[in-house]
């Protein structure tokens, strides 16, 4: 925009008298002119109830996410009112401005993970005391469903956030028949919010294909990469896991739970140990439904299970493997994708979600078609050797080098303003 353009807007806009800022424009060599600026630079900060069923220590990727996008908040002047379940052990990360919490009630067969009671008026005295400008409702479960009704009756504007494909998950728990009746409930639910905030565009058309029609906004994923770097290298580590600086290490990082299929990438290790010609080693950082059926399957063939890790232990994880493998087909980002390649490695997956969005295809990993195992287990089968591996994997780090958290909040913010605003207009 020239000079000229630029002035001209400027002078069109009513600011205050106590809020003038004075910048100087040169509009040519020979001209400067004063004008006295406001609006855009000065916004009120907003008061964001946060609705959610999942929170920190709990390990999960909508967990650590939803953490690291309210730390963001709040060091930019919002205040946060968090509405979660009870836990047994509190968040040292993160203090909310206020706080609701609600009994809560373990997940049928995830019994690490809880949903909340749906106890509208606790949750609505909440709401009529902190008097937030926006609900925000980051899972679909009782307790979202409780405040969404508790915001309605209140005229608050509400904002969701889409963060698990409920409605596939069911196919993998034998509750196929399932599927309609959640994906209606999903429609109906985000429907009666002003927006959705979604991962990924993949996430806009799974929404759009069973009718979610309300506003879709992109709030994007980040990585810390002073938490995860190859500087985190462990030869202690790789000794305790038996392997020597020849073998390649396949790693896993996530749920052990069934619609992550790991036994595709079980079944792949348990084949190539068979050729005398792989000298390989499949490591298993994680915890879950799963992990009995898993532990037995591979029982004898050396796949390490580490259980849950956290902090340096999941650094030195990363870093002190070769090559992060990923078969779920039902993400709607995939964290631990960027956390892989933070740490160096390149990666195995399928072409969508996180993967599609920054793994560059021969170059910093390998991209299956979504639905085509064969190709994802054919990568597997040819990895090339641990210093070609390497190479690619510090590619993968420089192309996530500058994806810190600071612009998805950016991101969020801009969302939960445009909810409020939007309200303001119609109101």
């Amino acid at each position: 925009m020239s000079n000229i353009a630029t002035t001209s807007l400027l002078k069109q806009q009513d600011f205050p008298e106590s809020f003038k800022f004075y910048f100087k424009l040169q509009k040519n060599k020979n001209h400067i002119e004063e004008i006295s600026v406001l609006k855009d630079l000065v916004r009120p900060r907003l008061k964001i109830a946060i609705v959610t069923e999942t929170w920190s220590p709990e390990i999960n990727g909508v967990a650590l996410s939803l953490l690291q996008l309210c730390k963001g908040l709040q060091k930019q002047g919002h205040k946060i009112l968090l509405i979660r379940p009870e836990q047994e052990q509190s968040c040292r990360d993160f203090s909310p401005n206020k706080e609701c919490l609600v009994k809560a009630q373990s997940i049928p067969k995830y019994p690490s993970l809880q949903f909340g009671w749906p106890q509208f008026l606790k949750v609505s005295n909440a709401l009529d005391a902190f008097a937030p400008n926006v609900v925000h409702i980051v899972t679909e479960g009782p307790l979202g469903l409780s405040a969404l009704q508790a915001a309605k009756v209140k005229g608050i504007p509400v904002s969701s956030g889409f963060h698990s494909p409920f409605q596939e998950f069911s196919r993998f728990f034998d509750l196929a028949f399932l599927v309609k009746p959640i994906q209606c409930y999903l429609r109906w639910f985000h429907n009666n919010t002003q927006m959705t905030c979604i991962p990924s565009k993949d996430t806009e058309y799974i929404l759009r294909q069973f009718g979610v029609c309300c506003p879709l906004v992109v709030v994007g994923r980040g990585v810390d990469i002073a938490c995860f770097s190859p500087e985190y290298y462990s030869d202690a580590l790789r000794q305790k896991w038996g392997v020597n600086s020849d073998t390649k290490v396949l790693l896993y990082v996530g749920r052990l739970s069934p619609e992550k299929e790991i036994d595709v990438l079980v079944s792949a290790y348990l084949a190539m140990k068979q050729t005398a010609k792989h000298d390989i080693k499949l490591v298993i950082v994680g915890d879950g439904p799963e992990r009995s059926r898993l532990e037995m399957l591979s029982q004898g063939h050396g796949v390490v299970f580490t259980g849950v890790l956290t902090g340096s232990n999941l650094a030195q994880a990363y870093a002190s493997a070769n090559v992060f493998v990923f078969a779920s087909q039902v993400e709607t980002f995939g964290n631990v994708v960027l956390e892989a390649m933070a740490s160096g490695l390149p990666i195995i997956a399928y072409d969508y979600a996180c993967a599609h969005l920054h793994v560059k295809h021969a170059e910093t990993g390998w991209l299956s078609p979504l639905g085509n195992v064969t190709s994802l287990i054919q990568s597997i089968y040819t990895l090339p050797n641990n210093p070609q591996l390497k190479y690619m994997g510090l590619k993968a780090r420089k192309t996530v080098q500058h994806m810190g958290w600071q612009y998805p909040v950016h991101q969020f913010e801009e969302a939960l303003y445009g909810v409020v605003k939007e309200i303001q207009m119609t109101s």
